[in-house]
């Protein structure tokens, strides 16, 4: 991995991303939400999904896509039709913090939301530095991936993906909401505890996606064809976004294995949702459910989910960059490789 290569791609992806929020900024605070703010602000939106490929690291990458394609492309749009949390009213810093970051504006009239310095206590720091630890000895792991049976080094990758994305997404909320005195977004709720399909979705797992699909893809739609399809359509909306972000893992084109994964938990969210509200017949104990939600999200992941992204040697090349990153902080430069 060429890291002078990376660093240098950064400060121009910053640059537009500045200019293309700045710009949002201006003609949101011009024009009234609808067509008139959604026309201009197209080639802003039809930018956004090209940025991280100045990427060459699938890490840089990924990463930028989420936040760029993803977080910042849905927070525009809803922008475009005066939803929240984009305001032009507001200051220009806060306006591009929400836009860019998983931050929020701090809600001091409710007690029952902590800032970003609150959760900086040692019971915080503690488990996130357990789980630093736990990535580490997972990262230690992948030497064996041949002597392993093919679904323990599944079960590792899902560890490594929610390892990852806590320590990653989390470090850089706190980072931002320390900084910018805003409080960040909560990521991950013990999606392990999960007693339904509903709650491990819409409660538990990658929260930042839930927040934003929630008033872009399901409030309007339940609002004109009711519950089932609005969560249905919220999954596809998510699977079509997975196969981007999927495209920067591999840079192979989309096979649609990734969507069918959403779709398959879409209809099977949308199943449980309504025998939640008329199948008074059989409860199952909480316990039975958590182990049932856990161990369907667990197969189809198996089966649909991780195959496509490992697809085009992807892991080994993550795995490489990793070796790299390490290797350039360790002085072990024989790790770093192009």
């Amino acid at each position: 991995m060429d890291f002078d290569l990376e660093l240098r791609a950064v400060p121009k992806v910053a640059a537009v991303v500045i200019l293309s929020v700045t710009y949002a900024r201006f003609i949101s605070s011009h024009l009234r939400p609808g067509l008139p703010r959604l026309l201009p602000l197209l080639p802003v939106l039809s930018l956004l999904p090209f940025l991280p490929m100045l990427f060459t690291s699938i890490h840089f990458r990924t990463n930028a896509g989420f936040f760029i394609s993803w977080l910042c492309l849905f927070k525009l749009l809803l922008l475009c039709f005066g939803r929240g949390p984009l305001d032009p009213s507001l200051p220009f810093i806060s306006f591009l913090s929400l836009a860019s970051l998983p931050v929020k504006l701090p809600t001091t009239n409710d007690p029952k939301n902590q800032s970003s310095f609150h959760s900086l206590s040692p019971k915080y720091l503690l488990t996130t530095a357990i789980k630093a630890a736990l990535f580490a000895g997972l990262l230690s792991l992948y030497r064996f991936r041949d002597q392993m049976h093919p679904y323990l080094f599944l079960v590792m990758l899902c560890f490594h993906i929610y390892l990852s994305l806590e320590l990653l997404l989390g470090t850089a909320a706190i980072l931002a909401g320390a900084i910018l005195g805003m409080e960040f977004e909560p990521q991950f709720n013990k999606p392990y505890f999960s007693s339904s399909l509903c709650d491990f979705w819409g409660r538990r797992w990658n929260l930042m996606v839930s927040a934003i699909l929630r008033p872009s893809v399901y409030i309007p739609v339940r609002s004109c064809m009711g519950r089932a399809a609005a969560v249905i359509a919220t999954f596809i909306v998510s699977g079509i976004m997975h196969e981007l972000m999927f495209y920067y893992i591999t840079l192979l084109p989309p096979n649609g294995v990734v969507l069918l994964f959403f779709i398959l938990h879409g209809i099977c969210t949308a199943v449980e949702g309504w025998y939640a509200q008329h199948g008074n017949w059989w409860r199952p104990p909480k316990i039975l459910a958590t182990v049932g939600a856990v161990a369907f999200v667990t197969y189809t992941s198996f089966w649909l989910f991780f195959p496509a992204m490992l697809r085009g040697g992807a892991l080994e090349n993550g795995m490489m960059e990793i070796e790299s990153i390490i290797g350039l902080f360790t002085g072990d430069m024989y790790l770093v490789k192009d």
